[in-house]
This record gives C-alpha cells, structure tokens and sequence, in this order.
C-alpha cells in the first residue's frame, strides 16, 4: 500500500491531536536539544561537539532509540537521511547498509571504535546487533580512511556502548513480544564504584521467521534463536590512568529442515588511556575478534551431504595513539598499529592470512576564531596489495552565530578481499560453473586443463595471477548548516568518485559448456547528490524532523557508451530495437532516487507519557537487468515501485520504575512484489505488519 497525501494527513492528525490535548508547559530538556548537546568521537577520534563538526555526522541517541522501540541497528538505521537498508541473499535474512549510494560493502561498522568481522560475501549483516546497551549511534558519512583504513571508503558506523555513573546498581530488564512470534529479552546492569565500574548486558532473541513466497515450500527467514552477551569494565588505576576491558559474545542458530546453520561472534578489547599531562597523552588498545559459520544441508532422502560451508575469520590488532592538545582549539594526533587477520573457509585451498602495518596523523585547529581545519592522513602497508595513503580535509567557517559552511575532501580504499584472491569453487549442483580468486586463479586453470575440462582460455594466460589494485575513492561534501532558535537545518551536496572497483570476468569456458569466472579491477563509477536535514521544535514537547536525500549512482564507462549511441534495448509496446539515450540509463541497481523520512516526537510529562510516528519513503529502484544490454535502463521490467513504511510507538511509565511499550511497523502493510519473480512464483518485498509490545524495568 502506497502513502499518498491523505494517508498522510489523517494518520499525523490522529497522532498529533490527543499529544496536543494534554500538553502542559515543561521544564524537561527535549530530546532535539539532547540532540545538539551531544558530543561525538567517531569523525576525528577525539571528542568533538556535533553542531561544530565540518563533517557530514548523523548522531542516533540513546533516548531516541528507546522511544523508537526498535531492537536491532539495521532498524534504527533505516530512518536515518542519506542511510538505506538493502537485503541480502544470504540464509537470514539480514540487510546491509547503503550510504550516499555506496554499497555496504564499503562502509565499516565499529563497536566502542573497533570494527567488527564477518562478510562472507561482502555483505555484513546488521541485524545481528542488538542495540540496547548503547548510548549513542554515530554515523560519518563520506570516506574514512585517513583515520580507519580499508572498507572506511564510503562511511562509518560506529555503536558506542554507555558507561556506568552511579554508585548503585543500576539498569534495566525488559521484554518486548512482536509479530512472527518476536520474543526479545534483555537484561542491562551498570554500577561505578570508587575506581571501578561494570557493565553486563544480556540478549536473546527468537522468532519463528517469515515467508516471502507463499506459493514455494520453505521459509524466507527460517525460525532462530540468538544471544548476546557484553561484559564490560572500567577501573581508574590512578589520576592519569584508566583502563578499559570489554568482552563480547554472539550466537545464533537457525532451525533449517535437513541441515544446520550456526553463526558465532566473540570479540576481547582492552584499552589503557594514560594522560601524561594536562594537555597530552596516550591510548593503548588491544583487540582481537573471531566471527565463525557452520552450515550444512543434508539430502532428507539418502542423508548425503549437499552443503558443507564453514567459515571462520580471526583478527588481532594492537594501536597506540597519541592526543596533545597546544590549545583548547588545537589538537595533534598520531597513531599506529598492526593487523593480523586470517581465514579458514571450507571454499578455500588452504587457512589465509593477511597483516598489515599502518600509521596516521591529523591535526584539528583553528588559524582564525572563525574557521575550523582538520587535515588528516594514514598510510597502509599491507601484504597482499600496493601500499595506500589516504589524505583528508576538512574545513568549517562561521559565517555569524547562526550560519555556517563546511566541507571536506577526502580519499578512501578498500583492500581486495579473501574471496576476491583465494576462492577456490566449483558448483557441482549448479552446472558446474567455477570461480577462482586472483591468486589461485593461474593454479585453479592449470588443474582443469590437466583434467581437459577446459575447452578454451578467454584471456591471455600471462595475465592470469596478475596482482588486484585495492578499490579507492575520492569523495567530497560541500555544505551548510544553520541554527537558530527552535530550527535547525543541514544542506549537504556530495561527490564519491570510486575507481578499481572489483568485477567479474570470464577466464574460460568448459567442456560441460559452463564458465571459469575470476576477478579484475574494471569498474569506475560514481554517487552524487544531496541531503538536507530539518529538525524544528514545534510546541514545548513536541519535536520534528524531516530528512531528504537526491542520488544519482551510475557507471562512467556504461554512461559513455550510452551518450556515444553504442548501447541498445527492446522497447517493451513495440518489441523493436531502439538505440538508448541518456535519459533512459537509470544507473547503479539498488539505489533510488528520492528517500524521504518525517519524525514526529511528543512527550506529556505531567502524564508520564510519550508517542512518536516515523514515516520512510524509497522511490522507486531497479534490482537488474533484464534485457541483456549490461546495463539498468528504463526498458527493464526490474523495477521495485516506490514505497513508505509508517512506524507507530506509544510509551507510559507507571509507578516511575516500569514503563509500557505499544507500537506497529510498517502500519500500511506493505508488502510489495519482487520483479525478478517468475510470473506463478510470487515473491513480496517485505512481511507485512509488524505489532510489538514491551514492558521494561528501571532500578
């Protein structure tokens, strides 16, 4: 179901009528002026105010989420401008993140400012985070690696956890019930005593899953149980040191008919923070993580084994950083450290390891009272590819109190992957079609020739094992933003130029008539457009916020064929074949051009009560192509209409300590339907739907 205007009009006018009937004056600060208060440490690695910031930052808080009553990061996510979620294939169901047009697997997702593991195919699944411990969410868009290296090319996403700060044990237990048969429960404690303070935060969710296709056999997302398991710790050894440990644990299993699929996440980080003197001083850090899949399907019939996948990533880093501050407005830092990364996968010949050494400097000051400049850049000097350097600018000027400008310039990399250099794969069941990484590539050829399964070489045999060159970026963001009184608002243009990027190729062709598929750098392509962000605080309690994003995403080298009349397509009413004009290259699949969202935050204090409505549009986007043209074009039948999912919650605190949760996602039930489905094979888009209620638990 679509959300036109009326829609629109009656569904604000039903919540916003009984909030404005019991409003009273209030002096509780809003959750918008929370907002602008917060500081945020991701975009430079030192603490920083956000509305000072010359960087494009969206800060998610803490109460904005609990209002929410959302339970996982790829929801929260989701109602952010600029930020779309986009599905994934895998067993699971889960969603990747997409920022300024830029795929998820070029965004890098930190816990406490230590990235997380886990892409098996490229993709990193957000829904395996719960998020109910945390204080903030911080998203810097644009590329980050002069600060964080690879897969930081098109943006950061870091979930930082909140701190205990009272010498009583405090916390919370909740549980929320939700369509599908939803059950999530969640016990959080804190206390900070004298020097030492803890964390323990326990989660478990279950669902019995849904169903996408109704007229197949089988579940979409299959029922599954998981847990998450966070203990944290916080001791002032003296004045000037303080040290941190954090341990974390995740698991999930899903209940597959004939097989088994589980999915484990653990991680260690330990951090000293040594302040020499007043102004300077030095962050240890230690980190090490282990993210591992078992799955398995087993033929119900003969018991043998038609899928076997494990997969089992390990990392180790230790980083030193250094802060010196000459001024309140003047700031060095300086780092460096070490990765050690390894994988053992059931498609690869052999355990791989990567390491890689990199350090980074920036220096954030201001040469006038007016005028903030952040310069930055990092090195890297990995094993498996060229060294990268990654330089940033940023600058913001204050034209008065109220009006600014800021921008940045930036460039970005991301390493060739384990799959993209040592997959070694052969799909019996599928044809028997093979994919050989970059390194095992002249290897993987050389084993089929001996075997005279290859009928002819598609490339030059001494181009076989050439090295992959790391994906790189160059993005900009030009901006403004201004602040006044109750409004707020942020207009930001944005350029990422990508080159290198990583494709597919055919190396062979088969005696069984299959392909030898392999990689190459050949894709150069681009995401520009822009953002604005409005907040405005329309009565004493009640807050609003609208959010819009413009995208163009598309393939330079298809776009010159295009102008230049070399690509063609089969008009759909005509079935004759007509030559392609600008106009009808769409661009990049998945990407739409138009995302709204509106956000409407009321509270009733006197009441103990509070209710929000969130409303998400996606324009319309194409999934592939479908006319053989190699490109995504207006002619293609691959299109997803344009959609909105209106999200409902209503809160009540009773007896002060326990509060009540009631709400609905995606309140029009939209379902939608997938293109690419065969015409007596219905596939939706989403599950309809989604009712939830919980009740939590403060002391």
């Amino acid at each position: 179901m679509s959300l036109n205007k009326n829609n629109f009009l009656i569904i604000f006018f039903v919540f916003t009528t009984p909030c404005a009937l019991g409003q009273e004056k209030t002096e509780r600060d809003s959750i918008l002026t929370e907002n602008l208060e917060e500081v945020v440490v991701t975009a430079t690695r030192t603490v920083r105010q956000l509305s000072s910031l010359p960087l494009p930052v969206t800060l998610i808080a803490k109460e904005q989420i609990a209002r929410s009553g959302v339970t996982r990061l790829n929801e929260i996510l989701n109602e952010q401008t600029g930020i779309v979620m986009t599905p994934d294939v895998t067993i699971g169901g889960g969603e990747g993140v997409q920022i300024q047009g830029i795929a998820s697997d070029y965004v890098m997702v930190l816990i406490d400012g230590v990235p997380v593991v886990g892409r098996s195919s490229g993709n990193l699944d957000l829904s395996r985070f719960a998020i109910g411990n945390i204080k903030q969410i911080e998203v810097v868009k644009g590329p980050s690696s002069s600060l964080f290296g690879s897969e930081a090319l098109g943006g950061v996403i870091n979930i930082i956890t909140e701190r205990p700060n009272s010498d009583k044990v405090t916390g919370q237990i909740s549980h929320r019930a939700a369509s599908f048969n939803n059950q999530n429960s969640t016990i959080n404690l804190n206390q900070r005593k004298g020097k030492l303070g803890y964390s323990v935060f326990v989660d478990r969710l279950s669902t019995d899953g849904f169903d996408l296709t109704p007229n197949q056999e089988g579940q979409t997302v299959n029922p599954f149980f998981n847990y998450t398991l966070n203990g944290r710790l916080y001791f002032n050894v003296s004045e000037n040191l303080k040290a941190f440990a954090s341990g974390r644990y995740f698991l999930q299993d899903f209940d597959i008919p004939s097989g088994t699929s589980e999915e484990r996440d653990g991680n260690l980080h330990l951090r000293l923070d040594h302040n020499l003197t007043d102004k300077s001083g030095f962050e240890y850090e230690f980190y090490y993580t282990n993210y591992s899949t078992n799955e398995q399907t087993v033929d119900p019939i003969n018991d043998e084994i038609l899928l076997d996948n494990d997969f089992d990533q390990k990392l180790f880093r230790p980083e030193v950083r250094f802060n010196h501050n000459f001024s309140s407005d003047n700031t060095l830092t300086l780092g460096g450290g070490y990765n050690l990364e390894t994988l053992n996968r059931s498609l690869f010949a052999d355990e791989i390891t990567f390491n890689s050494q990199y350090v980074f400097a920036q220096y954030d000051f201001r040469p006038l009272k007016k005028l903030n400049i952040i310069a930055g850049a990092r090195f890297d000097n990995h094993s498996e590819y060229n060294s990268q350097l990654s330089p940033k600018l940023s600058a913001r000027y204050d034209l008065n109190p109220h009006w600014a400008l800021k921008g940045s310039v930036g460039s970005g990399f991301k390493a060739p992957d384990f799959r993209q250099l040592y997959l070694d794969f052969t799909n019996a069941s599928g044809g028997g079609y093979s994919v050989f990484g970059k390194e095992v590539e002249a290897e993987g050829i050389q084993r089929l020739q001996a075997n005279d399964e290859v009928a002819n070489l598609a490339v030059d045999p001494n181009d076989l094992g050439e090295p992959l060159d790391a994906e790189s970026s160059v993005g900009i963001n030009l901006g403004v933003g201004f602040k006044k009184g109750k409004l707020r608002s942020d207009l930001n243009f944005f350029r990422n130029d990508f080159e290198n990027l990583i494709d597919t190729r055919i190396l062979a062709a088969k005696t069984n008539g299959q392909n030898v598929f392999g990689y190459i750098n050949r894709e150069s392509v681009y995401t520009q457009g822009l953002e604005v962000d409005l907040q405005y605080k329309a009565l004493e309690n009640l807050n609003l916020s609208a959010g819009y994003q413009l995208l163009y995403a598309f393939d330079k080298d298809k776009e010159d064929a295009v102008e230049n009349g070399e690509v063609f397509g089969r008009d759909p009413e005509t079935l004759e074949t007509i030559r392609l004009e600008r106009s009808d290259y769409f661009g990049l699949e998945n990407r739409s051009r138009h995302t709204l969202n509106f956000k409407a935050f009321y509270e009733v204090p006197e009441w103990g009560a509070n209710a929000n409505l969130r409303v998400v549009y996606r324009s319309r986007f194409g999934l592939a192509d479908r006319n053989g043209n190699d490109i995504l074009d207006e002619l293609d039948n691959s299109f997803v209409d344009g959609y909105a999912l209106v999200n409902l919650s209503f809160g009540k605190t009773f007896y002060e300590h326990y509060q009540l949760q009631l709400g609905a996602n995606n309140l029009l039930d939209f379902q939608g339907s997938n293109p690419l489905a065969t015409q007596d094979n219905e596939q939706l888009i989403n599950p309809g739907t989604q009712l939830f209620a919980r009740l939590n638990i403060q002391f």
